[in-house]
């Protein structure tokens, strides 16, 4: 009997136990944490969301995204992000990089593809074009491009769109994002927001 009732204690002890941390750490711990995201940094704490001229969720700026055509053909009036190996390209469900090495065959063919692709589209040498034109990030979710390469889009946009060349370059350099901290990393611009901004240039 009294074996019984030690056992019926130490279930009450481990029931009570679990009730108590259930509560503490399941619960008022998850609204905490939730509330001071809300309260000190919403954007980041909700999916750092961007939103259209209207209102609407187009996307986030974390992860990239295509701007081609159903056939996969870059939209000439659109800034191009860089290459994605994510899925089927910037599928966020499937985040990941080629994992083929510099001297692999398949990767040396595809790049120097979008080698050619890039400086025919855009008018320019195929040794003008940027890696990251060409290179798809670690993630295949990289939302940025350099400098460089939205600089070297300029002038396709700008045709395919009728618009002067020097705003839209006024454009892409004041889309231009410096290192974090002022010195991790290099200058990026984000490819969704500056094609936002070129909408609302083009009177979209």
């Amino acid at each position: 009997m009294s074996s019984t009732r030690q056992a019926a204690r130490t279930h009450a002890v481990a029931v009570r136990a679990m009730l108590i941390f259930t509560l503490v750490l399941g619960v008022a711990y998850t609204l905490v944490v939730t509330a001071i995201g809300q309260l000190a940094l919403p954007a980041q704490a909700n999916g750092s969301v961007i939103r259209n001229s209207a209102g609407a969720v187009v996307g986030s700026s974390l992860i990239g995204q295509s701007f081609a055509d159903a056939d996969g053909a870059p939209r000439p009036e659109w800034f191009q992000s860089r290459p994605s190996a994510a899925g089927d390209g910037y599928d966020a469900g499937a985040s990941s990089g080629s994992n083929l090495g510099p001297e692999n065959a398949d990767l040396i063919a595809a790049i120097t593809e979008r080698e050619r692709a890039v400086a025919e589209a855009n008018g320019v040498d195929e040794a003008d074009v940027p890696a990251d034109a060409v290179t798809a990030s670690g993630s295949g979710l990289d939302p940025h491009i350099s400098p460089e390469y939205a600089l070297l889009q300029v002038r396709r946009v700008a045709a395919a769109r009728g618009l002067a060349e020097a705003d839209v370059r006024e454009l892409v350099e004041s889309h231009v994002r410096q290192p974090d901290l002022g010195y991790l990393g290099g200058e990026t611009v984000d490819v969704l927001e500056l094609n936002l901004a070129l909408a609302t240039l083009a009177g979209e």
